[in-house]
């Protein structure tokens, strides 16, 4: 491929935009070819596909879109009717990393401490094979440095009891961290599993906090108290394990990602029909096969190509809804919110407990982040003593290139 089958990079002129001279119309700043220099008109760029431009290379070919019908495929490409589906994301911190597995020079490694997946800066050599292997593409090369990047989970933040940043930023509150125990001899089983079977094996080897044998065998392997409480108290784990209703996307991958979506309801609330907007339901809520996300897409994306696991957390989700809207609002019959609770295998209490850590939790609540135990994690290697009177984190020599 030639940079015409991508696009050249520019900069702009900042210098005119700042330093123009006082005159009767707004400076601007022209786009400049950082190739040649010159000045240039835009015709695409690295992020030409977003939102309205629409995408007839990219996203049609996108394979979530697999399985969905030629007309959903044309709803959600169609120009000013497309489907805006954000989807966060950040380094999973697989438990199963091959960004991990495919470093030539073992710069890549996954903290025993807190299971963050980093990249050794020192010991990277810009092999670039972690942003091949990478199925998420969450790692990229800094041309600048010569080595490679990713999420780092603001490992700095966490060591000081504070939420990494973009969970701490999040206007939405949507994000939660809490800690999760899990049974590390059943990677290699799990990761083998059926693809059918992918995401209840992802559940299973998820172990509960409160068992006394996982709080004793978490104490024998040198987990500390906090650690342990934290995990009890931890948002992630109900979402996950308990309620059922957070999904790992493309589990068939089999790098066993750590990070957990709840799918989107994403309702039809109303159709507009030239200039009249109308109401297309005469309920609450339509049913989760209408949603303006197709079942198939959310189920290639969450559910491994099965719809199963996403309908249940959909269900339970809108079952949420009704109940909460029956004891507040009163204009949908308890017996109804208490049938579909039913269906959807929730209880009013879990419906209740669901609703207030999604809608009222403090912050507190939703992020419960254990103390850092840094000098458990040195001593595997080294003294602790040696580092007692160290200040700050890492290396201050910043990466470069050359020797």
């Amino acid at each position: 491929p030639t940079l015409d089958d991508y696009y050249e990079p520019w900069t702009y002129d900042y210098k005119n935009l700042f330093d123009a001279p006082e005159g009767g119309d707004q400076p601007t700043a022209r786009p400049i070819s950082m190739i040649t220099g010159d000045y240039i008109n835009v015709e695409a760029g690295p992020n030409w596909d977003d939102d309205l431009g629409g995408s007839p290379i990219y996203a049609e070919n996108d394979p979530n879109l697999d399985g969905l019908t030629e007309e959903q495929r044309q709803q959600l490409s169609a120009v000013e009717r497309l489907v805006f589906f954000y989807f966060p994301r950040i380094c999973n911190h697989c438990l199963n990393p091959c960004c991990v597995a495919a470093c030539p020079s073992g710069a890549l490694y996954k903290r025993g401490e807190d299971g963050i997946v980093l990249i050794d800066q020192n010991r990277c050599r810009a092999w670039r094979s972690c942003i091949a292997a990478c199925p998420y593409k969450k790692t990229f090369y800094n041309w600048s440095t010569g080595k490679s990047e990713k999420c780092i989970l603001c490992f700095p933040r966490l060591e000081t009891g504070q939420a990494p940043a973009c969970f701490h930023s999040c206007v939405g509150r949507i994000r939660y961290l809490g800690v999760l125990l899990y049974d590390a001899d059943r990677i290699e089983e799990v990761g083998k599993a059926p693809q059918e079977e992918l995401i209840e094996a992802h559940r299973s080897m998820i172990l509960d906090p409160f068992d006394p044998e996982v709080i004793e065998a978490a104490r024998n392997n040198g987990i500390h108290e906090s650690v342990i409480s934290s995990a009890q108290n931890s948002p992630v784990y109900k979402f996950v394990k308990v309620w059922k209703i957070a999904l790992s996307p493309h589990i068939e991958f089999r790098t066993l990602p750590m990070l957990f979506y709840v799918p989107p309801m994403a309702p039809v609330m109303a159709g507009k029909n030239g200039n009249v907007v109308n109401h297309v339901s005469d309920n609450l809520f339509h049913d989760i096969d209408e949603a303006r996300v197709p079942m198939k897409f959310l189920a290639n994306l969450f559910g491994a190509g099965h719809e199963g696991k996403v309908r249940y957390a959909l269900r339970k989700q809108k079952a949420v809804r009704w109940y909460r809207r029956a004891l507040t609002v009163g204009d949908v019959e308890m017996k109804v919110a208490e049938r579909m609770l039913f269906e959807a295998g929730c209880t009013p209490e879990e419906a209740q407990a669901i609703y207030e850590l999604t809608s009222l939790c403090t912050f507190e609540q939703r992020f419960v982040i254990p103390p850092s135990h840094r000098e458990e994690a040195i001593q595997m290697m080294e003294d602790p003593q040696e580092h007692k009177q160290s200040v700050g984190f890492g290396f201050l020599t910043g990466p470069r290139r050359g020797f």
